[in-house]
């Protein structure tokens, strides 16, 4: 029964409770874009147009192109997400993520999706040049439409992964008024190679989390011997002059080449000892020296442009 004093205490719990429902559906959406990876790819975004841009460079234009390019990251998650949402469902690590823990529903997320990415690719046609419109749009369905359904058929899925991983710098660039040049091209290689190892090892160490769930990360179904660690090394060796690109071509100076240096065989040592003996501790080291290869490489090649500049 409804007494005169519950009255006053209900006007106050339904707010209180449709202010957490909305904290709850917020962070759900949040976790759908995925803001951590988006913000590394943001990143690479504003190096590309450092790059791109030299002694022109100015923030309004960058600040469009950060726009746009983070609504086409946000959708290209969430249209992940949403046709993921079944082997995500299998997997530990994915299982809690909003789509297969019920929090949110698919069609949402896929309209989410669309309108996203519609958005940020008119965007960046308005405010910033059809190049590089066109070129987020690739990465958007790249990602969407060929990596994404590939991962149950084949471990080239990867291989197809890195190309929308290594555009992010490519936009920046052309965001800059630079075109689809060697200097696009420099950055590019070094971003497309840089994720085989970071990525193998943790095809590696979730194996079998993916392997129940029927996707395809590693050459071989199960953990054959220093096939995965084998690979990593290869890579991360193809890496070490390729990361020299930007100096060769006048984007960078001879900090920049030192630092690539160091920084290429600390992470091929890390591939080497991942090679050597395979396990949870190597990959996880392997998967952590390539989070700060990058960053710092990135940084110093930006820092030597402007240096070069002066």
């Amino acid at each position: 029964m409804r007494t005169a004093e519950s009255a006053p205490e209900n006007a106050i719990v339904a707010p209180v409770r449709r202010a957490s429902v909305t904290r709850t559906r917020l962070a759900d959406y949040l976790e759908l874009i995925r803001p951590r990876i988006a913000v590394l790819a943001l990143v690479t975004v504003a190096v590309g147009y450092s790059l791109g841009a030299g002694d022109g460079w100015r923030l309004v234009p960058l600040l469009h192109a950060l726009c746009g390019i983070a609504l086409v990251a946000a959708a290209s998650s969430t249209l992940n997400q949403f046709i993921e949402r079944d082997t995500d469902a299998g997997m530990q690590r994915t299982a809690n993520r909003p789509l297969p823990a019920g929090r949110l529903s698919p069609v949402e997320a896929l309209c989410f999706g669309l309108v996203a990415a519609t958005l940020g690719c008119l965007y960046l046609a308005l405010m910033v040049n059809a190049l590089t419109a066109v070129l987020a749009l690739a990465t958007c369905l790249i990602y969407t439409l060929a990596y994404t359904p590939l991962k149950r058929l084949t471990f080239l899925c990867t291989t197809i992964g890195a190309i929308p991983g290594a555009l992010p710098p490519v936009l920046g660039w052309t965001a800059a008024g630079g075109q689809l040049d060697s200097g696009a091209l420099a950055l590019f290689a070094v971003l497309f190679l840089w994720q085989f190892p970071h990525f193998l090892a943790i095809g590696w160490l979730y194996h079998d989390d993916y392997q129940r769930a029927g996707l395809r990360m590693l050459p071989t179904k199960k953990r054959v011997r220093r096939v995965t660690g084998l690979l990593c090394v290869g890579y991360a060796l193809v890496l070490l002059p390729v990361s020299l690109l930007p100096s060769r071509l006048a984007m960078a100076g001879d900090t920049y080449s030192l630092t690539a240096i160091i920084l290429g065989v600390g992470y091929l040592l890390c591939a080497v000892r991942f090679a050597i003996r395979e396990s949870e501790q190597t990959a996880r080291e392997l998967i952590y020296s390539s989070l700060l290869y990058l960053p710092l490489l990135l940084l110093t090649m930006t820092w030597d442009h402007f240096h070069l500049l002066r």
